[in-house]
């Protein structure tokens, strides 16, 4: 059976990687978690403290990064950033950062090479507007911002990572705001993608959702 893309969009703390992960280990698909893509430009420039602003450092900083994915493992440069490209702070910069027209331009040029193959999951936040706007199937997740912090909050409790939930739904609502206000590829639903609110289901049940509606296209 000819496999195809899929593509998942929605906002901070919704859930698309997990489901993602899921969804793809089901299909013998292959996950590719753009917004660690993102976040690993994030991680580069804080830790580097590389100012985004100057074209020229950024453009020099781009040539520099080297991502994979390996085991449910992300590798920047070599290095295991799984685990720190996950804080708050990194989210907020990969909201920054990831409005530059030149960081956006690699990475989704990238993406869009990797997917010509097809058999990709790829969620973020312009998937079905931008990356892949000839996805067979395109999902819109969506959930309230209370929800989301919620689900964060327990995420990094589990992994070991501190956290506060006030913290994290403030921060939940900032991201929001810059996600859908930016002016390159701000995030949005497409027309023709098929929306589901999270908000008050498991997993379980947002994954058999997912499959329902690729089950119509393959």
């Amino acid at each position: 059976m000819a496999k195809i893309n899929i593509a998942i969009d929605g906002p901070s703390g919704v859930g698309k990687s997990t489901i993602a992960d899921i969804v793809a280990d089901k299909l013998n698909y292959v996950h590719l978690d753009t917004g660690a893509m993102y976040r690993c430009v994030a991680y580069y420039v804080l830790k580097n403290e590389i100012d985004y602003s100057n074209e020229e450092l950024l453009e020099k900083a781009l040539s520099d990064l080297k991502i994979s994915f390996q085991n449910d493992h992300v590798y920047l440069n070599g290095e295991d950033v799984t685990k720190e490209i996950r804080t708050n702070d990194i989210s907020m910069m990969a909201s920054k950062t990831s409005a530059v027209p030149m960081v956006r331009q690699k990475l989704v040029d990238l993406q869009k090479e990797i997917a010509k193959s097809k058999g990709y999951i790829l969620d973020g936040r312009d998937i079905c507007t931008v990356v892949l706007p000839d996805a067979e199937v395109k999902i819109f997740m969506n959930a309230d911002a209370k929800a989301r912090a919620q689900r964060r909050y327990d995420e990094y409790i589990n992994k070991g990572i501190d956290a506060d939930y006030e913290t994290i739904y403030q921060d939940i609502i900032a991201r929001d705001y810059q996600d859908s206000h930016r002016k390159i590829s701000p995030l949005k639903k497409a027309d023709d993608a098929i929306e589901i609110d999270t908000s008050h289901l498991t997993i379980d049940e947002v994954v058999d959702a997912v499959l329902n509606i690729i089950n119509k296209e393959i």
